[in-house]
């Protein structure tokens, strides 16, 4: 029987002081100077060296709880961090201590990809052969396809839109974000590959329709990808943003509305890519830009994935079978093979 959910965050640093070590551990392995470090962390140092993230997901965590309760299924919700405490070996060490046998995971992260999914994955299995801790540990799988998920997001993008900007003029467009990866973990990316892009299309697809039936229009729309990092030689998933915004000026556009479907919460990745790097881009281009809110701690995408949670708590086997999410090859390490927990789920 599951006594515990474990909320998996990727962390962020909470003071000045913690900038580089959390950009390090971030980077591990990749041989980034620490003058480069420095550079990158700019954005964290404009604000005091807080990382928002920490605090949306200790909401998260505890709004989690109260719509578990509410949905008749009491549970503790603990957290834990991949880049910055808590970190996930110290949880699940203070959860055995606590009696905790059984353990449901779920990251952060609705979507199917290496770093989205199976690298949480690894954080719990490299953590668990590496302390007889007597705990058994699976992981939920991408939660994309939960109907409240698309539709929280269009009931949030119709709530912040203007009163004087519409989506039937056709000089406004309807643009949807997430975290550009390489094109090569794109195609690694679910049981049968591609799902990373194929997923975000999906949610695109059910945010579109929502609007439809809310506001009788139905937007042509984009996918772009923002955040890209790593050597330039590498291939990326296309276009950035930016790009995208000066194409769209190139052909007459007066207005973008950015929908960041890739993340949770409205993070350092959407205050500074978006609000701060592509707001600038517009502006020298005189477009406006209107950045709609992640789905965060809303009441409606809460309850939602605590359903899924609680459906997962009373499935009968915790082992995942055939069909389910996560296959042996699925999101494979692009370096080394790890150990990692199963992961399971309920498909769309």
């Amino acid at each position: 029987m599951t006594d515990a959910v474990l909320l998996l965050g990727f962390g962020g640093p909470e003071g000045i002081d913690e900038v580089v070590p959390f950009l390090e551990r971030v980077t591990v392995g990749r041989g980034i100077p620490p003058e480069r470090l420095v550079e990158v962390g700019q954005h964290y140092f404009t604000l005091g060296g807080v990382s928002p993230l920490n605090a949306q997901n200790r909401a998260l965590r505890t709004a989690l709880a109260e719509a578990l309760d509410a949905a008749g299924s009491p549970i503790e919700v603990a957290l834990a961090n991949r880049n910055s405490p808590p970190f996930v070996p110290d949880v699940l060490a203070e959860l055995a201590a606590a009696g905790r046998r059984e353990i449901l995971a779920v990251a952060t992260a609705a979507y199917s990809g290496y770093s989205s999914c199976r690298q949480y994955r690894e954080d719990l299995g490299t953590a668990l052969a590496s302390a007889d801790l007597g705990l058994s540990v699976r992981k939920l799988g991408p939660f994309y396809d939960l109907p409240e998920f698309a539709g929280t997001i269009a009931a949030l993008l119709l709530e912040s839109l203007p009163d004087d900007i519409s989506l039937d003029d056709p000089g406004t467009r309807l643009v949807f974000t997430t975290h550009s990866v390489p094109t090569s973990a794109a195609r690694a990316s679910g049981p049968s590959g591609d799902a990373y892009v194929n997923q975000h299309r999906w949610v695109a697809e059910q945010v579109v329709r929502h609007l439809a039936e809310a506001i009788d229009v139905t937007k042509p729309w984009e996918l772009v990808f923002q955040s890209r990092s790593g050597p330039p030689t590498m291939p990326w998933l296309e276009p950035d943003v930016n790009d995208a915004l000066r194409a769209y000026a190139a052909e007459g556009a007066t207005a973008v509305v950015l929908v960041p479907i890739g993340f949770l919460s409205d993070h350092m990745e959407v205050i500074w890519d978006l609000d701060t790097q592509a707001r600038d881009t517009a502006a020298e281009l005189g477009i406006r830009l209107v950045r709609t809110p992640a789905v965060g701690t809303d009441p409606r995408f809460v309850a939602a994935l605590a359903r899924r949670i609680a459906a997962e708590l009373a499935a009968p086997s915790p082992e995942p079978g055939a069909g389910d999410f996560c296959s042996g090859g699925c999101c494979a390490n692009p370096r080394r093979e790890l150990p990692t927990v199963p992961g399971t789920g309920l498909r769309r």
